[in-house]
């Protein structure tokens, strides 16, 4: 059945791709991005011609997300999904990123999600439905060298996810969370880099390790073996596709090997979760409550 989608972040990357696949399998999309009559008219004028519904949101405003999200629920005649994309990353030593960088990084990251999910629950809570899904990253269960920020922030949207789901659940609310691994989407171009450059000078040689590291990864993914991210968009598409009290929580995909050993962990967290949920006889908050299941 079509539903009506509203995506964060769908001038270029996995956004993107998102909203094209969506729109290709017959579903309403809203299409959110910041500066649509400057820097990204050419992706709102395509996504338009596509078919899309294009709002301008940006995700460390709280009026431009009110706003945005009424105008596309108004547009779209309602909302079913929120697909919480909007992001970016870091590169650099950890120590040289100033506490205003952090701040930059969450108000995207962490921040901007709550804001987003915000604005869109009261539109679900009227009807009782609705998935929230939050794009996070196999670093958001364990962390590489060089991208702190980027892997704390991360850390935090699972931990606000997990709580959406169990507080949701009873409201006929689901929650999903999607796991990419690396791939070569530009999400490198964009990496922010520390804004304490004296700090960076006084590491020397080692300074120069994160650069050299991002640089490795760059080539990787360039290579003719390089995963499509594609294979994001798919996943994402099923997600939404699959009948309400059956997705997964978690959804990893990765084309270089590491979901193989982040899903075990996955996999575990979520025994312990069941197990202390049942312990303190929670177990119903899990579970998503459904017409079919209140009938």
């Amino acid at each position: 059945m079509a539903k009506k989608i509203l995506i964060t972040g769908t001038n270029s990357g996995f956004g993107r791709m998102f909203a094209d696949t969506l729109l290709k399998n017959g579903h309403t999309v809203i299409a959110a991005m910041r500066d649509v009559e400057g820097r990204n008219a050419k992706p709102a004028s395509e996504l338009r011609a596509a078919g899309a519904h294009v709002v301008e949101i940006d995700v460390t405003d709280e009026a431009s997300v009110e706003a945005g999200v009424a105008a596309g629920i108004e547009a779209a005649g309602g909302l079913d999904v929120l697909i919480n994309n909007a992001g970016f990353g870091v590169v650099g030593l950890q120590e040289t990123f100033t506490t205003d960088d952090w701040q930059r990084v969450f108000d995207v990251n962490v921040f901007g999600v709550q804001r987003m999910t915000r604005a869109a629950l009261p539109a679900m809570r009227a009807q009782g439905s609705g998935l929230v899904m939050f794009v996070s990253s196999l670093l958001g269960r364990f962390v590489l060298p060089f991208l702190g920020p980027y892997n704390s922030s991360k850390w935090a949207l699972e931990a606000m996810a997990e709580n959406y789901r169990v507080e949701l659940s009873a409201l006929g609310i689901e929650t999903a969370i999607v796991e990419p691994g690396a791939f070569g989407t530009g999400f490198l171009d964009g990496l922010m880099e520390p804004s304490d450059t004296d700090r960076v000078a006084q590491m020397g040689p080692y300074g120069m390790a994160p650069a050299q590291f991002v640089t490795g990864f760059e080539q990787h993914l360039a290579g003719e073996e390089a995963p499509s991210p594609q294979m994001v968009a798919d996943a994402t598409a099923a997600l939404v596709d699959t009948p309400a009290g059956e997705r997964p929580f978690r959804t990893t995909v990765d084309g270089l090997g590491m979901n193989g050993f982040i899903d075990p962990l996955n996999a575990a967290g979520d025994q312990a979760t069941r197990g202390i949920y049942e312990a303190f006889e929670m177990s119903d908050m899990l579970k998503l409550k459904t017409p079919e299941a209140s009938s």
